[in-house]
């Protein structure tokens, strides 16, 4: 039996640490580039400098240089030689000689590549006794008292050369490295101290109940913390909406359904009890009949409950609402013939209008009200498109301006509901929940000579 392999889970690292990486990484990369390309300018000068000090050198000795009894030769003395070229830390070498190579003073075997035509010195770097050394040579052309021309060439160690470009290494790069580090140690206190709210986020949301849904305390300390913050309570919001409106939705169909469950079950069980099949037809037909209504409530809760779902995602596409309209009115016919009700149609045939609309919402406000109309209408009903608003009118009792707002609420029935029995109160509601829905206007007035006249418009971005 092979045993199953759990996946490791990666610590993800925490956003300081992140933040400052990100900042002091690329930061450091630009000092060093800057030290280095600072370095490297420095020791440019310095080469130049160092260089121009030898070719002083070598000028200093070919002053010195003059006819003697044996042709040309070095006038100083090997003390005073080493006077002139004296330094320090360095060793230095030198040769005077013949353009031919001939030696004349100083290391006979002290060799250099030649200044090129045209140039009377050329500074370049050889191997000699077995050490790398920094050497110029310098040509002089034949002067008056002096008619053979001759070469210097001053040569000597990079030991000075080395030991400053290391001092100049480090003072560029210990002020660098130094401040470097106190930049991270305050940005590390500066990001902790801006992250701290966000940690405070965390916590408040760990601790907090599943059921507490209000809005949390979250510090204004920045854009993105404050924009958060209101994420996170837009979320609250949302979610306390659909907590209500499932709860509502619940207590909604346990208190509803009570009635008609008990009422159907009293019939079945007052069926049960006879013998006359009479008796049985007649308590089934209205058991039928009882859950017809149930099933009708359940369809009216459910679309209400679906209503407040579509507040944050609904989705519009082009609604053609003659078409739409028709498609309803002709659904509707043989539930109207059936009672005697004329149902018909008005402005359809007058061209297609498209509003930007849900076509099921559309669909649920006419159903709604038609079937508002069948219940307590009187005996001819009437669905209008008159360019984007839709209207059903019907020639009943019609509802009194000061019921008209009441009867938007849930379970809200007016007189002719209450008479007869019927319904749940539920369907303007579902009609006014809609046509919010849709940014639409909903109007209720009085039809002529009586009866109802329920509009929706569209508005013109619809």
């Amino acid at each position: 039996m092979s045993e199953e392999v759990l996946p490791v889970t990666r610590v993800a690292p925490s956003l300081t640490r992140r933040v400052l990486r990100n900042v002091l990484v690329p930061l450091a990369l630009t000092w060093m580039a800057g030290a280095v390309i600072a370095l490297v300018i420095a020791n440019y000068f310095s080469e130049q400098a160092f260089d121009r000090g030898m070719l002083d050198d070598a000028y200093a000795l070919s002053a010195n240089v003059q006819a003697g009894e044996r042709g040309i030769e070095l006038m100083l003395t090997p003390r005073e030689v080493a006077t002139v070229l004296f330094d320090q830390t360095d060793k230095v070498y030198f040769s005077v000689q013949r353009l031919d190579g001939t030696p004349i003073s100083g290391n006979s075997d002290l060799k250099a590549p030649l200044p090129g035509e045209g140039s009377r010195y050329r500074f370049s770097d050889i191997d000699y006794d077995g050490q790398v050394l920094r050497a110029v040579v310098l040509d002089h052309d034949a002067e008056p008292g002096l008619h053979v021309p001759y070469r210097v060439i001053v040569a000597q160690t990079t030991l000075s050369r080395a030991a400053l470009v290391q001092r100049l290494l480090f003072y560029a790069m210990a002020p660098q490295v130094l401040l470097l580090a106190l930049l991270a140690v305050w940005l590390w206190h500066g990001i902790r101290r801006d992250l701290r709210p966000l940690g405070e986020l965390q916590r408040a949301l760990d601790i907090r109940d599943v059921r507490d849904l209000s809005p949390v305390t979250v510090a204004q300390t920045s854009k993105e913390l404050q924009r958060l913050g209101d994420a996170v309570n837009a979320l609250f919001d949302r979610l306390r909406y659909s907590v209500r409106a499932q709860r509502e939705f619940v207590g909604n169909v346990a208190h509803e359904l009570r009635t008609p469950l008990a009422g159907i079950r009293a019939l079945a069980e007052y069926g049960l009890a006879q013998h006359d099949t009479g008796v049985w037809r007649e308590q089934l037909a209205r058991v039928s009949e009882r859950q017809a209504r149930a099933s009708h409530l359940i369809d009216q809760l459910l679309a209400l409950a679906l209503a407040d779902e579509a507040r944050s995602d609904l989705q519009r596409t082009p609604v053609q609402l003659d078409m739409l309209a028709e498609q309803t009115v002709l659904r509707h016919l043989a539930r109207a013939d059936a009672r005697g009700v004329d149902l018909g149609a008005r402005g359809l045939d007058e061209g297609g209008v498209t509003v930007l609309a849900n076509e099921a919402l559309v669909e649920g406000i006419l159903d709604n009200l038609i079937d508002n109309a069948l219940r307590y209408g009187g005996r001819t009903i009437t669905v209008e498109l008159a360019g984007r608003t839709l209207s059903v009118i019907d020639d009943g009792p019609g509802i009194p301006i000061e019921a008209q707002r009441d009867l938007m609420q849930r379970w809200a029935q007016g007189p002719a509901g209450q008479k007869l029995g019927q319904g749940a109160g539920l369907g303007l509601s579902i009609v006014a929940r809609y046509a919010e829905l849709l940014g639409a206007e909903l109007r209720l007035e009085a039809a002529e000579p009586t009866g109802l006249r329920v509009s929706v418009t569209f508005g013109d971005d619809a």
